[in-house]
């Protein structure tokens, strides 16, 4: 069979052809989720059991941080470790006891696997479990694997919050859950949206703190606010929670679908609903339509790499009035996206997965007015005169909610404004 297979999509999503690739792929792994968990679980450090290698990585994309101690370090697995000169085992127990003497105000500790641990076979799990026992009452130590070997980078967060969810207590209560890392200015707009709606109780995953984790059951409803947390959600469902199927917040179409299918859930009053959301929503369109004059007409080329792909390009085809070109995206949950791909215009491509070099032929076939594509490709297509986009930036960046629309369109003006400067 040909490396590039059409398939179809599953039913609700127009049966459009999607186009299964696997070969090289170009991607961050998912030790660069530490990067924004970090800052968001207050109480929490990451501890990289992994190379330098790792260590240069997280330092880099998260910057130099020289006025606060960062939330986040890696245990080298240097050469005696790798040869077997020294039990691995002994010396994690040995840093993570220094660290939480260094440390005393961490509540949640997480190991975070890398390559390398994963090549030597160290299990986490069992150390995770034999320093929770070790340090109980003080500390609870999980783990989850941010290797890149398999994944996309984003799938360190859903690593991270799946290795969550069996830690949560139960409720019976009905309450609205809210489950992916948002900035805190994001969660804050939500939650008042959601109260003044009368929606509540409403809880977010993860919470900011260790000790305030949400709980979940039967009677938990659940929005998704990051397309790529797929096991999260497969542990949260069996846990009982309910899924509410929905378009991503992103712009204001977007939002407000999300909005109004948490609101159906819990069930607020349609005329309550437009009263809450009528006036940001309204600004929103309007701040949006100022940058889609810049916007409109201009084509879109996406490679796979944040699995976002598949809702910001909904979001610069019908609010901006972008032509998505191609849309790429690591991996198709068909059933989380159902109602994305229903509102994608007809003639975008899509693309699951990966094979670099077919996909630079058909960018480079196209010249499309912005390629979306990640940091190593950014620079070459760039000397070969494309103007880019970093999709790196569009997970680093607040994008969901009302307030932060016009900000997301923004991004996209920037390097077509960058790419005429330069041509005077």
């Amino acid at each position: 069979m040909s490396p590039l297979d059409a398939r179809s999509t599953a039913a609700g999503c127009a049966d459009r052809p999607v186009l299964r690739e696997r070969g090289q792929r170009e991607v961050f792994c998912g030790l660069t989720g530490i990067v924004w968990l970090h800052r968001k679980i207050q109480d929490a450090f990451f501890l990289v059991v992994g190379s330098r290698t790792c260590a240069h990585l997280i330092q880099s994309a998260a910057g130099v941080m020289i006025f606060a101690e960062p939330r986040f370090a890696t245990a080298i697995i240097d050469d005696h470790d790798l040869a077997g000169l020294a039990d691995a085992n002994e010396e994690l127990d040995r840093v993570v006891t220094q660290l939480l003497a260094r440390r005393p105000e961490i509540k949640l500790l997480f190991l975070v696997g890398s390559c390398p641990s994963e090549v030597i076979k160290l299990d986490l799990s069992r150390a995770a479990e034999r320093l929770s026992v070790a340090h109980q009452g003080r500390t609870r130590v999980l783990n989850y694997s941010g290797s890149g070997i398999e994944t996309t980078f984003t799938q360190g967060e859903d690593a991270c919050l799946a290795a969550l969810v069996p830690t949560l207590g139960e409720t019976q209560a009905r309450e609205l859950l809210i489950v992916g890392a948002l900035a805190d200015v994001v969660e804050d707009q939500f939650a008042r949206l959601f109260g003044e709606m009368g929606a509540g109780p409403v809880r977010f995953m993860p919470a900011r703190n260790a000790g305030e984790m949400p709980e979940v059951g039967p009677n938990t409803q659940m929005l998704l606010a990051q397309p790529f947390l797929a096991e999260t959600a497969r542990l949260l469902e069996k846990r009982g929670a309910t899924r509410l199927p929905a378009p991503f917040p992103l712009g204001a179409e977007g939002t407000a679908a999300w909005l109004r299918a948490g609101a159906q859930a819990m069930g607020v009053a349609p005329e309550r609903f437009e009263a809450a959301i009528s006036a940001p929503r309204a600004r929103a369109e309007a701040a949006v339509a100022r940058r889609a004059e810049r916007l409109r007409g201009k084509r879109v080329f996406f490679f796979p790499d944040s699995q976002l792909e598949i809702p910001i390009a909904r979001f610069l085809a019908r609010e901006c009035g972008m032509i998505p070109t191609e849309v790429g995206a690591p991996y198709l949950h068909r059933e989380h996206m159902a109602a994305e791909l229903d509102l994608l215009p007809a003639e975008a491509r899509l693309s699951e997965g990966q094979d670099l070099e077919r996909q630079l032929d058909r960018c480079r076939a196209e010249r499309p007015d912005i390629t979306v594509c990640g940091l190593g490709l950014a620079n070459p297509l760039e000397a070969e005169g494309l103007t880019t986009k970093w999709a790196i930036e569009l997970v680093f960046t607040p994008i969901q909610g009302f307030e932060q629309a016009a900000d997301l369109a923004e991004l996209f003006v920037r390097p077509l404004d960058r790419r005429a400067r330069l041509r005077v």
